[in-house]
């Protein structure tokens, strides 16, 4: 399997700048929540609720915290009254923005998002106007210590749909969404860490940025970002190495 990945370095930069926002448990914590509440409390029968596991652990978060939320979601508390919504624009130079969020007052969110994309020369668009350039994928990372042939072998028999290796040693698996979780126990049974694993939204095509395009665009994500409803932020931008 070949191909190119034009979202890696984006998805890998973003994890790093995740790691060291203070608002991480919180998001954290709602995706537990959430999860819990549509798929059930059970790990094993609920690969979103799983996926949510590992990053809380990845996070250094405590079992007792993890436990809580997803006893909170199970129970169906009137106080996690959170609504999904996805959000839709564009910033400058035409790069399509696409925004998940959980919110319990969906105007405050919108009004919030709007202002992000005005002050930094974007625009919210309708639903549908970018959705399309995006598709929902798992993805695994691995480090440059891990031979390919060995990931290569487990991702053909576990069914992943691609394996890339990157100029900067990393390997990469994507997989379709709904076959994430299989994949990624494939791995773990296999004995084969990763440094990362996830279901993201990934750009079909990308747009390249030159350097006035990585400050604005920047700019715009870490205010969509730094909003406390807003969840996660994935765009077509093709970032300069």
């Amino acid at each position: 399997m070949a191909g190119h990945s034009k979202w890696a370095n984006i998805k890998h930069r973003k994890a790093a700048q995740d790691a060291k926002r203070g608002k991480a448990f919180t998001r954290l914590i709602r995706e537990l929540v959430v999860a819990s509440r549509q798929g059930g409390p059970s790990v094993e029968d609920n690969s979103r609720l799983r996926t949510a596991v590992d990053k809380a652990l990845g996070a250094n978060m405590t079992r007792d915290t993890i436990d809580r939320a997803i006893s909170r979601g199970s129970g169906n508390s009137d106080s996690d009254n959170l609504d999904e919504i996805t959000y839709e624009g564009y910033a400058s130079g035409g790069i399509a923005v696409l925004i998940e969020a959980m919110t319990d007052n969906r105007n405050r969110t919108v009004a919030e998002v709007r202002h992000a994309f005005s002050k930094h020369g974007g625009n919210l668009g309708t639903d549908g106007s970018v959705a399309y350039l995006f598709e929902r994928k798992g993805f695994l990372l691995f480090s440059n210590g891990i031979e390919e042939d060995a990931i290569m072998d487990v991702a053909l028999d576990s069914g992943a749909e691609d394996v890339i290796s990157h100029s900067d040693g990393l390997t990469e698996v994507t997989v379709a969404w709904e076959a994430f979780s299989g994949v990624r126990q494939a791995f773990e049974q296999a004995g084969i860490a990763f440094i990362q694993a996830d279901i993201s939204m990934l750009p079909t095509t990308c747009i390249p940025l030159d350097a006035s395009g990585v400050k604005q665009v920047s700019q715009l994500v870490e205010a969509l970002e730094d909003l406390d409803d807003v969840q996660n932020v994935y765009t077509n931008a093709e970032w300069p190495e």
